[in-house]
C-alpha cells in the first residue's frame, strides 16, 4: 500500500492528483517547485516501475514541466530525482528564472525556504491547478484534483 514519505508530506503542500502521480507544492516561495510522487508502494527508482508506469511517469513529468515553462513562464525548468534524504521515489520539478534568488545555481542547499502565506498559497494553488487542468486537457490526460 502507497504511503507518503513523512519528510516529503512535511516539505509539499498537496496540491492535486494525476493518474499515477500525487503533485504537490514545496512549500517555498522562492520558485514554483512542484514535486511528483508516484503512488506505488516501495518503489525508489524509476526503473522499478513497470513499462506502462514509466511510460505514464513521462507524460505526467512533461504535462507538469511544460506548465512551469510556458504556463508560469519560466526560463528553465529543472527536473531532478535525488532521494539521498527520500529514498521514496519523487521527482522535483522546479520553475526557474533569471532573476530568482539562486540563479544560475542549484536551488538545493542553496537559502532556507521561505513559506508561503496563506493568500499567495491560495492563489498559487488556483493558478496551478488551472493551468494542470488546461495543459492536461490539450494532452488528453486525465487527472482530477485531491
Amino acid at each position: 500500500m502507497f504511503k507518503l514519505h513523512p519528510r516529503i508530506k512535511s516539505d509539499t503542500l498537496p496540491l492535486l492528483q494525476l493518474p499515477l502521480c500525487q503533485v504537490r507544492l514545496m512549500n517555498d516561495m522562492h520558485y514554483p517547485w512542484l514535486v511528483l510522487i508516484p503512488q506505488r508502494p516501495d518503489i525508489e527508482e524509476i526503473y522499478q516501475l513497470g513499462p506502462e508506469d514509466q511510460q505514464q511517469l513521462i507524460k505526467e513529468s512533461s504535462l507538469v514541466a511544460r506548465v512551469l515553462r510556458e504556463g508560469m513562464q519560466s526560463d528553465k525548468v529543472n527536473i531532478a530525482a535525488f532521494g539521498n534524504k527520500v529514498s521514496q521515489l519523487h521527482l522535483h520539478h522546479i520553475g526557474r528564472y533569471q532573476n530568482d534568488i539562486a540563479w544560475p545555481e542549484s536551488v538545493i542547499g542553496f537559502s532556507r525556504a521561505e513559506p508561503y502565506t496563506h493568500d499567495y498559497l491560495i492563489l498559487m494553488q488556483q493558478r496551478l491547478r488551472y493551468l494542470i487542468e488546461q495543459y492536461a486537457d490539450g494532452m488528453r490526460l486525465r487527472w482530477h484534483l485531491r
